[in-house]
């Protein structure tokens, strides 16, 4: 008898991928934003995120012992857990904050479900709102500038030594803050009041400082690094290098990153000015390169277990966690809303799937 012709139960076709070989590629795909952010912060950002990852290899070899199962860590899974851990801290963050964060990640994300494969939410994620729901003050303030430029990567003279002279509160809020910090105080009515003009020349000024922001130097600074902000935004650069590299393995698909990039593009272009002040093209390149969005699109948003399995899914995913980054940037009380628009359609993943699976060939509807 012919083998071809024999009928055996799915998967009819195999792949040597494993869930090792994908866990370790994602990580050799973070390595250049690691190195870059060593580069521009120091040895501290190594430490850090070194700490984070061992101590959530640590947790799960602990917990899997106590729950006598096999112990999986070789596969690597937790030591990205604990690496986009530390990734979305800063560098100027006590030792202690990512040992936490990747214990609660481990135990309370991954490992209380039943282990890889099982968890509803990105474990790393879910780590960092723990943190920033504990400790809300050191995982959001503190920030440090890099080696080589500011915290925000503008350039003072953008901004003119008017501001500094008749509004130095204003001034100081400006240049002591992140890049989408930055952009959240301009839009906010209380930056505006805070200069010291009439009520038409504070509009007019607010105006043009924020026309005057989003340059090329700024964008540049953005791109390549040179702003304060997370351990794993510090470079835009690097991270495209990882996510090309990943798409090149196929380890990633194309449709979460695409769609969320451009949600975010497109609602920051249509939405993200003040009043008074002309459509920029740089302005939704400023939200894509400042804060979070590169890392959470090509390393979070597309985590096998918590995103659909549908090609259709995947995009209404993308479009979500776009809306719900773009709303909470603008209106909440939080600069950045990735971490909390990614776990919020976490949640949504099964409902999400269930509606977009397509039909079996054949099916009668009862």
């Amino acid at each position: 008898m012919n083998d071809k012709l024999l009928v055996s139960p799915a998967p009819h076709l195999h792949d040597r991928t494993n869930v090792s070989m994908v866990m370790w590629n994602v990580i050799l795909a973070l390595t250049p934003a690691l190195v870059m952010a060593t580069y521009f912060w120091g040895i501290k950002a190594l430490m850090l995120t070194l700490l984070g990852a061992v101590t959530a290899v640590v947790t799960e070899a602990a917990v899997q012992k106590f729950r006598k199962v096999p112990i999986s860590v070789a596969d690597g899974s937790a030591f990205l857990t604990g690496m986009l851990l530390s990734f979305n801290i800063h560098a100027n963050s006590p030792w202690w904050l990512p040992v936490v964060g990747s214990v609660f990640a481990i135990v309370v994300g991954k490992q209380v479900f039943g282990g890889l494969g099982n968890n509803p939410v990105n474990p790393a994620l879910l780590g960092r709102a723990f943190l920033l729901a504990s400790w809300p003050t050191l995982v959001t303030n503190g920030w440090i500038p890099t080696r080589s430029g500011s915290i925000n990567g503008i350039n003072p003279d953008l901004i003119g030594t008017n501001l500094q002279t008749i509004a130095p509160k204003a001034y100081e809020l400006i240049t002591s803050a992140t890049p989408l910090k930055v952009a959240q105080t301009i839009r906010d009515t209380s930056f505006v009041s805070s200069l010291t003009g009439s009520a038409t020349e504070n509009a007019t000024l607010a105006s043009n400082i924020f026309n005057s922001l989003f340059d090329m130097g700024t964008l540049k600074a953005m791109f390549w690094g040179n702003i304060g902000g997370c351990i794993g935004e510090v470079s835009v650069f690097a991270l495209l290098l990882g996510a090309a590299y990943l798409l090149y393995k196929n380890i990633i698909e194309w449709r979460i990153p695409l769609f969320y990039i451009g949600t975010v593009f497109a609602l920051s272009f249509l939405f993200g000015g003040i009043t008074g002040s002309r459509y920029s093209v740089m302005l939704p390149f400023f939200h894509i390169f400042g804060g979070g969005l590169m890392l959470g699109a090509f390393f979070m948003a597309t985590d096998y277990t918590t995103s659909p399995i549908t090609k259709r899914g995947r995009i209404i995913f993308a479009i979500g966690c776009g809306v719900l980054t773009i709303v909470i940037r603008l209106v909440g009380g939080y600069p950045e809303g990735v971490s909390y628009s990614i776990l919020f359609m976490n949640v949504m993943t099964p409902l999400i799937d269930r509606l977009t699976m397509p039909k079996a060939f054949g099916e009668v509807k009862k």
